[in-house]
């Protein structure tokens, strides 16, 4: 369901979709997961915009794939349109992952926790879960890999981001601090952004960190709406700046005509 942002001429979808696009550098080589319709729309609009060098391995295969339009899931083959290569899975895209030829990954999960370490697959005990989930596929690996970590949830509410994990699937910053440099891991999280906000993570401790509210949104809503204390910076919180209306015409029209970034909604 498409929402409209108070006091903007968009709708929340498009604003994460513009928030995810504008956090791309020129230098991001990306690839995206399943069901990544907000980063895969993200990466095309950056591409379009101001980061034309931008690369992106759609599936995780097609790389420089631009697609007519998103389908039905974000690992389908009709992402792979224009491509300028099939890279293979077992064998070219995971030496390019470790290599970190790619260093650009966004994931979201049932359950994130403070520190940007997300759960997919099992709420409960492991071996006798409430819900068993469609697991992390290759979190376990990309996420210690991948310099460059973004997170995203269109539902920004207690049972998502919690205190602590029922399973860690994917590591964000691992504990906190300097856990994830001592671990031998490059990067980390670099934002989160969800259907309230943009979210950062405070230097030193590595916790979630308010960066931006969306419109209409307030700092106790968040921290209501999340079960742990979020970090708050100095001074007064920015609003989320709107998108322009080049991106809007570009995202509506170029990169997603069908509105696909909706089936997460």
């Amino acid at each position: 369901m498409s929402t409209p942002v108070p006091g903007y001429r968009c709708t929340i979808d498009e604003l994460m979709v513009v928030a995810f696009s504008r956090a791309m550098a020129n230098d991001t080589r990306a690839f995206n997961g399943a069901v990544s319709f907000i980063p895969v729309c993200g990466y095309l609009l950056a591409r379009r915009t101001h980061a034309p060098e931008l690369v992106w391995g759609a599936s995780s295969i097609a790389v420089d794939a631009d697609p007519d339009q998103i389908g039905d899931s974000t690992l389908s083959d009709s992402l792979w349109g224009g491509a300028s290569m099939l890279s293979s899975s077992p064998f070219e895209f995971w030496s390019y992952a470790q290599g970190a030829r790619y260093n650009t990954f966004a994931f979201r999960g049932a359950q994130m926790d403070a520190c940007g370490n997300v759960n997919n697959t099992v709420i409960g005990p492991y071996h006798s879960p409430k819900v068993r989930l469609p697991g992390g596929g290759g979190m376990a690996d990309l996420g210690a890999m991948i310099p460059r970590i973004y997170l995203w949830s269109p539902t920004h509410d207690s049972r998502t981001f919690v205190e602590r994990l029922d399973f860690r699937s994917g590591i964000g910053w691992g504990d906190g601090g300097d856990h994830r440099e001592r671990m031998g891991m490059p990067g980390g999280p670099q934002l989160c952004i969800t259907n309230l906000g943009v979210f950062d993570f405070e230097p030193s401790t590595k916790r979630m960190r308010l960066a931006s509210l969306h419109p209409g949104v307030t700092a106790a809503q968040v921290q209501e709406a999340t079960g742990f204390e979020v970090a708050m910076p100095a001074g007064s919180i920015p609003t989320t700046a709107p998108p322009t209306a080049e991106e809007l015409r570009i995202l509506r029209t170029e990169v997603d005509p069908t509105s696909a970034r909706l089936r997460e909604f």
